[in-house]
């Protein structure tokens, strides 16, 4: 045999001896550790919104002759955001106080009607009374007697009649009053105030347009009522609660972190997205707000006191809550089919159950695995 030969049986019996030595050497492999106090979380991608939203606009048209608030500026309650041309509307009120003048006048008039009715009525009373005394004494005739009582009966319907001219005239009064009110109102209804202390977000309109009912001048928001609107994944939307805790970030502040609270819970999800949408609103909120600015939120859900938490990446799912994870028992790998409970935002999950006593669990599939190979657990770096 030559020495070449020699060489080349040597080196490939060394090379069998190190692929031998490979497959049977004990594997190195990292493995999960349990933790406290573990958050759990779930992330929601939306926008910046707010609760109290209105676009107000007047109730009745005409010319915009003055604008008194613009895009940014913050108003208070019941100030004036616009006004509308209101010669005509002023000519009609006063016209419909000169009515009211009128009807008061009116009134008084037939008040005093009643009063001389109700004099007369008394007099022609005792007039007939001694009248009807002295016929029965024979002292005056039948026909005196009779045209006392006639006079009585006339002043007793003219008595009735003023009564009925003083209803007529207060009912007249409280319809011009009634008018008047009605003018008052569609006069105020040519300036256009702030329902509540407010952020103008837009204007609409300008001075010299010609503003129909209803059509938004402004668009207002309450700077109180700006919330973050998450949409949450309905796989991970469950157990999410109304006062939880959040952490909110801006994509024009990728830096800040601003915290809130839970404060309200879509009851009907996106059939389409299958997503929940969640209202978080911050406890301190950021100096500027733009409507329709992406949020990040991030929900804390509730905590683990204790979890054995594995990537995600090293379990092959079998099921919505359960799967198959690689395990060290007694220095041998096996294969296990475990419980999963919480998932993490890092891509860990939590076993809940399915390991035998002493039980490692590999936490990264690495080449050369099988079931039965030795294997040793992988130290974590210091």
């Amino acid at each position: 045999m030559s020495r070449r030969m020699v060489v080349a049986i040597a080196v490939l019996a060394a090379l069998a001896a190190a692929v031998a030595y490979q497959r049977i050497r004990p594997l190195e492999l990292p493995v999960a550790r349990t933790e406290t106090d573990v958050p759990v979380q779930v992330f929601g991608l939306g926008t910046v919104e707010a609760r109290v939203l209105s676009r107000v606009g007047f109730e009745v048209g005409g010319v915009l002759v003055a604008l008194l608030a613009d895009h940014g500026d913050l108003v208070a309650a019941g100030s004036e955001l616009a006004r509308l041309d209101s010669a005509a509307q002023q000519v009609s009120l006063e016209k419909a106080e000169a009515g009211v003048v009128q009807a008061r006048a009116a009134l008084t008039r037939a008040e005093a009607g009643l009063q001389r009715a109700t004099a007369v009525e008394a007099q022609r009373r005792q007039a007939n009374a001694r009248r009807q005394e002295l016929r029965a004494r024979g002292a005056t005739s039948a026909e005196a007697a009779e045209d006392a009582a006639a006079e009585l009966a006339i002043a007793e319907a003219e008595l009735a009649l003023a009564r009925a001219e003083v209803e007529v005239a207060a009912a007249a009064l409280v319809d011009a009053e009634a008018v008047a009110r009605a003018e008052a109102v569609r006069l105020a209804q040519h300036r256009l105030l702030a329902p509540y202390e407010a952020l103008v977000v837009a204007r609409h309109r300008e001075a010299g347009d010609v503003a129909t009912p209803g059509q938004p001048v402004f668009t207002l928001v309450d700077a109180r009522s700006f919330w973050a609107l998450a949409h949450v994944d309905e796989a991970v939307a469950g157990g999410i609660a109304l006062g939880q805790a959040a952490e909110v970030r801006l994509r024009s502040l990728p830096g800040a972190v601003f915290h809130g609270r839970v404060a309200r819970i879509g009851i009907e999800s996106d059939r389409v997205t299958e997503e929940r949408a969640v209202y978080v609103a911050c406890e301190v909120c950021p100096a500027e707000v733009h409507l329709g600015e992406q949020a990040e939120v991030t929900i804390t859900k509730g905590r683990l006191e204790s979890a054995l938490l594995v990537p995600e990446a090293a379990v092959a799912m079998t099921g919505t809550a359960t799967g198959m994870v690689w395990t060290i028992e007694n220095g041998r790998l096996s294969r296990r089919e475990v419980g999963l409970g919480a998932r993490l935002l890092d891509g860990r999950v939590a076993i809940t159950n399915g390991l035998p006593d002493g039980a490692l669990v590999v936490s990264r599939i690495e080449p050369g695995m099988r079931e039965g190979r030795s294997a040793v657990a992988r130290e974590p770096p210091s």
